[in-house]
């Protein structure tokens, strides 16, 4: 997921970077004002003078967030790209939901993304492949 997020592979995850991160990995919709409050707790200050999260302190940022029931939060999540019901997703749902939250990640990011929660490449992601991919542990 952190690389994934860290769009220029810059080694560190900005605030939108942290934001598509969360929406990756909990199906969760930070704002800003989250993101940059989640930046200065557990990230520092970079020489360019933007603050980031180095994939270490990402970890310690995920690691630390009081829990929530998991198996909930990825229904929720799913249902958030399920917009129609239907039991799948397609691309195009999965493109709908990054795009409503975060508008300027790049379509072969959202592509890339789709293709790895496709296990059997028939252009739907089943609740199974989704729930799978979200218990995977992407920290290590």
């Amino acid at each position: 997921i952190f690389l994934q997020a860290d769009e220029r592979s810059k080694g560190f995850l900005d605030s939108y970077d942290l934001k598509v991160a969360m929406m990756m990995m909990f199906g969760l919709k930070i704002s800003q004002q989250e993101a940059v409050e989640l930046l200065t707790h557990y990230g520092s200050q970079h020489p360019s003078g933007v603050w980031g999260m180095s994939p270490s302190q990402f970890q310690k940022a995920v690691t630390e967030q009081p829990t929530v029931d998991q198996d909930e939060q990825i229904r929720n999540a799913f249902m958030l790209f399920d917009k129609c019901c239907r039991g799948f997703l397609t691309l195009e749902d999965v493109r709908s939901a990054f795009h409503q939250v975060c508008p300027h990640l790049a379509d072969h990011r959202i592509e890339m993304a789709f293709r790895e929660l496709d296990s059997d490449k028939d252009g739907r992601v089943s609740y199974t492949d989704f729930d799978m991919m979200m218990k995977v542990d992407h920290l290590s």
